[in-house]
């Protein structure tokens, strides 16, 4: 397996550390909302999380961050924002987590009246040319995932990032993400339209 594709398994390390109610976890939550949207590698007072203990495959060694990087520094300081007042992990990864598509199907409310503005933010955050605009778009729809308490897996998150940054990678991820909101979407409708019927 490449060490790139281990995006998941290293954000998944550093969540653990920043969910650990300590000093040092809440400074460093503080500090990583400082890097939203700024390129890997530009904000110094992160590095220890968020390019520390990177495996050597992702140095590029060319004064720029690697994908894996771009992707890990992404996830995390959005996690930050995301985890900001709150007293328990914002992070649900494994079989009970939510994607990014499925958690941002889940701010639809029963009688559909904010899918509109639900969805033009989705699909700005998508279709993003970079990841900077991309950083900013995501941000907002954290702040509503927050505002509703909507966890989602982070690690599958990061490697959706690190796979969407590869030539040809963004079609696949949009379509998974699309696929996730969509499905979310319905089956809460389902389930509520189950609810009024009993």
């Amino acid at each position: 397996m490449n060490s790139d594709t281990k995006v998941d398994w290293f954000v998944a390390r550093k969540i653990q550390r920043l969910d650990t109610d300590s000093p040092w976890s809440r400074a460093m939550l503080a500090k990583l909302r400082r890097g939203i949207g700024k390129k890997a590698g530009s904000v110094p007072e992160i590095w220890e999380i968020t390019i520390g203990e990177t495996p050597e495959a992702w140095h590029r060694h060319d004064g720029e961050p690697s994908y894996a990087e771009q992707a890990a520094h992404t996830a995390l300081t959005l996690y930050a924002a995301h985890r900001q007042g709150k007293d328990r992990s914002m992070n649900a990864s494994g079989e009970n987590g939510y994607s990014f598509g499925a958690a941002i199907g889940k701010l639809i409310r029963p009688d559909g009246g904010n899918e509109d503005a639900v969805k033009r933010r989705f699909d700005a955050a998508a279709t993003a040319v970079d990841f900077i605009e991309f950083a900013h778009h995501t941000r907002g729809l954290v702040q509503l995932l927050k505002a509703e308490d909507i966890p989602f897996d982070y690690p599958k998150f990061a490697q959706d990032l690190y796979w969407y940054q590869l030539p040809g990678g963004a079609d696949g991820v949009r379509l998974r993400w699309g696929q996730d909101f969509y499905r979310a979407r319905y089956q809460g409708n389902n389930q509520n339209q189950n609810r009024s019927q009993q």
